[in-house]
């Protein structure tokens, strides 16, 4: 389960970047709190405190 949510933050990520046209206006906010988001899922991974697998 942990890995899928990980997929899931990072596509969400890339679709909350600045560069996109409908999300220029929304300045760095957005993108920097999911990748804050997926810096700690990735922690949970590494210290298999979320399962990686089924």
């Amino acid at each position: 389960m942990g890995l899928i949510l990980l997929i899931i933050v990072v596509l969400v990520l890339l679709s909350v970047l600045p560069t996109w046209g409908y999300s220029r206006q929304w300045g760095y906010g957005p993108s920097g709190g999911l990748g804050v988001i997926l810096i700690i899922l990735i922690i949970l991974l590494l210290m298999g405190i979320l399962p990686g697998r089924f």
